[in-house]
């Protein structure tokens, strides 16, 4: 059914945008627990990439993983306040410390894994990284806040938002790697919000950039017909005055459309 007034144009650009599945943290707020997407990522994505949106709640017992594969163009999974449960990653996890969010945890090792198989790419930032690292095989390290080798990654607890996104570092880009399409300069700065980090790369992801202490703040890879690229850092954060985190939002755009890692074939 058309409503009067709203008919769609004949190859409008809207109709166009491939669609890209955001997934949904699980938050409490007040005495209810809500499925919750911060909004940066949402409008950095649909304005920088060109996408239309479709939030996916962390339901696991809800969740038809295989069709929401074959129905969507590609996945972006968030950052978080919360960490991956570390039995997906460490039998003798017994320190990790929460907030955890492992309803989430479960729907996105599902629903990776169908991108995966059907051949559609997959963007991680932050935990996002985290998860496609442990989803594939890899281990995080839960010391970046106590260990003296490496640099501070994470502000200081009592600092307000701003100064929280403030916290910075450079990053050295791989050489010949995909995020070089975007930065032809050999570091760039990004912010720094996370207090774990890789430990264990999965086999199958490349190296696309490292910090100063040597902690990988970049992967990709090409799996079959599926292209996956994440960052450490939080490009979504004020993106529109940040042509750095727009060129990054653009790659994703690129690679959603034409679904491929060139720079690795």
């Amino acid at each position: 059914m058309t409503i009067p007034g709203h008919e769609p144009e004949c190859g409008s650009a809207e109709r166009q945008r491939p669609l890209l599945g955001v997934i949904a943290c699980n938050r409490t707020l007040g005495e209810e627990v809500a499925a919750s997407v911060m909004r940066r990522y949402l409008q950095a994505a649909a304005r920088h990439m060109d996408v239309s949106l479709i939030i996916i709640p962390s339901l696991p017992d809800f969740i038809d993983a295989p069709r929401l594969a074959g129905m969507l163009d590609g996945l972006l999974l968030t950052g978080s306040p919360s960490n991956i449960a570390a039995r997906h990653y460490d039998d003798a996890g017994a320190d990790a410390e929460g907030p955890f969010d492992e309803d989430r945890d479960e729907v996105v090792k599902r629903l990776l894994g169908e991108m995966v198989q059907v051949g559609k790419p997959v963007f991680g930032i932050c935990r996002g990284l985290q998860e496609i690292n442990v989803a594939l095989g890899g281990t995080l390290r839960r010391d970046l806040a106590t260990n003296a080798t490496f640099i501070p990654h994470h502000a200081p607890p009592e600092a307000d938002l701003d100064a929280m996104f403030d916290c910075r570092h450079d990053v050295r880009i791989k050489n010949g790697g995909i995020l070089s399409r975007v930065y032809s300069e050999p570091s760039i700065v990004v912010n720094s919000v996370h207090y774990q980090g890789i430990n264990r790369l999965a086999p199958g992801l490349n190296v696309e950039a490292t910090a100063p202490d040597g902690l990988i703040e970049a992967v990709s890879a090409r799996m079959g017909a599926s292209s996956i690229l994440a960052v450490q850092w939080h490009p979504e954060w004020r993106a529109d005055g940040n042509r750095q985190s727009q060129a990054l939002f653009h790659l994703f755009g690129e690679l959603l459309r034409d679904k491929s890692l060139s720079a690795h074939s």
